[in-house]
């Protein structure tokens, strides 16, 4: 089958609705039983599964072409170097770089985002961009990979850290960031959509107010990526990070994308091996990029199979996929509202893919385990997101996300079996 999927299953998704059952097909993985039952996932925002053409990618690139890559003359270094920089390209196509973007493969948004965080202040306070009494502006929205690097930013540059806070709702606000914004802003970062919670920021507005006022802007679009969001060359984003295991790819694999103006600011975490020019004893000059932020030796496999994840999205189309994951959330929404005593989280952000909710005096993780013996897989916990939950007064939740292989049957019975653990551990 290749990367390319049936012709059959593109012509469905280019319709009003997904060809669900056809998809599903390209993820053995669906086809189990957990404790009796059909496996329904529903643990999406943490890790998606990946689809055939995924698998054979990267199952073709160990079988044919594994080498190491830019440092040899024979043919399989040559190969893997092919396949390494096309990845590259396919991504940037994919997420709509421009001329002047570039992108670092990493292993995932949390490795990028730490670039980005401690690449702005390692250089010292001579070079550095972050330097005492400047002020990095945090939404209160953010997993923990997008808050911890930014205090410890903070702890090393003598920066201040100023958290643009979320209201009762969960919803951040344009006119609370404008407050925050004064000339000693130097980064402002938020995401692209909430994980614990599901809120979509107005971060396009956001981003061009920072960037106006002359802060570096980073979008952690681990959640959106894979999603109808718009192209990077479009927003007044200097930095964005995302993971490919969010996005039917590999796990391990993800990516920092850039302004190479920005990334040219970064101080390089990884010293060795390929990303410098020249060496000495005494010193080294650190290559262009996106090599020079890229040291060791990669992930090839990995680039590999997350290009084949951005071209199977594509292939069924992120609007399709899009409207298929909003009713499912609306469903969702609708079914759990309903039963006396929970409470949905952002019951407002339509645009969602995934529903947290809590239960009047039941646990979640007494929740998570019920649904879990009834074949539903989801997520329970704080989502690495604790001071939102905290903020919210609302504790750990119980979190059921969504993929393009998720079926209306499924939302049904993750309502059903939720009313029944409230009614058996009420």
């Amino acid at each position: 089958m290749g990367d390319k999927l049936p012709e059959h299953v593109l012509a469905g998704a280019a319709g009003s609705g997904l060809p669900v059952q056809e998809l599903r097909a390209q993820f053995p993985v669906l086809h189990q039983k957990v404790h009796g039952h059909p496996l329904a996932y529903l643990d999406n925002a943490a890790t998606t599964q990946t689809p055939l053409a995924v698998q054979q990618a990267v199952q073709r690139f160990e079988q044919h072409d594994r080498a190491n890559i830019h440092r040899g003359v024979h043919s399989l270094s040559q190969r893997a170097t092919d396949a390494f920089e096309a990845a590259r390209a396919t991504l940037k196509r994919f997420i709509g770089a421009g001329a002047e973007h570039e992108l670092v493969f990493t292993s995932g948004t949390t490795e990028a985002l730490n670039l980005v965080a401690q690449g702005l202040w390692a250089a010292g306070p001579a070079k550095a961009w972050l330097r005492a009494g400047d002020r990095i502006v945090v939404s209160g929205l953010e997993h923990h990979a997008n808050l911890v690097p930014w205090q410890h930013a903070a702890r090393m540059s003598g920066a201040e850290l100023a958290i643009l806070r979320p209201d009762a709702q969960g919803r951040v606000h344009v006119d609370d960031l404008r407050a925050l914004l004064t000339p000693r802003t130097r980064v402002l970062a938020l995401t692209a959509g909430a994980n614990a919670t599901g809120e979509r920021p107005p971060y396009e507005e956001m981003l061009a107010m920072a960037r106006a006022a002359g802060a570096l802007t980073v979008l952690d679009a681990a959640q959106a990526v894979g999603h109808a969001m718009p192209g990077l060359a479009q927003l007044e984003c200097d930095f964005m990070a995302f993971s490919g295991h969010k996005m039917y790819g590999p796990m391990g694999t993800g990516a920092l994308a850039g302004r190479r103006a920005a990334l040219e600011l970064l101080h390089p975490l990884r010293l060795g091996g390929d990303m410098v020019e020249w060496v000495s004893y005494e010193s080294a000059g650190w290559a262009a990029l996106p090599a020079r932020l890229e040291g060791g030796t990669p992930n090839v496999a990995g680039a590999v199979g997350l290009a084949a994840a951005a071209r199977f999205i594509d292939g069924v189309g992120r609007g399709a996929i899009d409207r298929h994951l909003h009713a499912l959330r609306a469903q969702a929404v609708a079914g759990l509202s309903a039963i006396p005593g929970v409470t949905v989280l952002a019951p407002h952000a339509t645009q969602a893919s995934l529903v947290s909710f809590v239960a009047r005096d039941v646990h979640p993780h007494d929740i998570g385990t019920l649904l879990d013996e009834r074949g539903i897989a989801v997520r329970t916990g704080h989502h690495c997101a604790q001071p939102l939950l905290d903020h919210l007064g609302l504790g750990p939740t119980t979190r059921a996300s969504f993929a393009l292989y998720n079926t209306s049957e499924e939302v049904d019975r993750l309502v059903a079996a939720v009313a029944r653990a409230i009614e058996v551990f009420q």
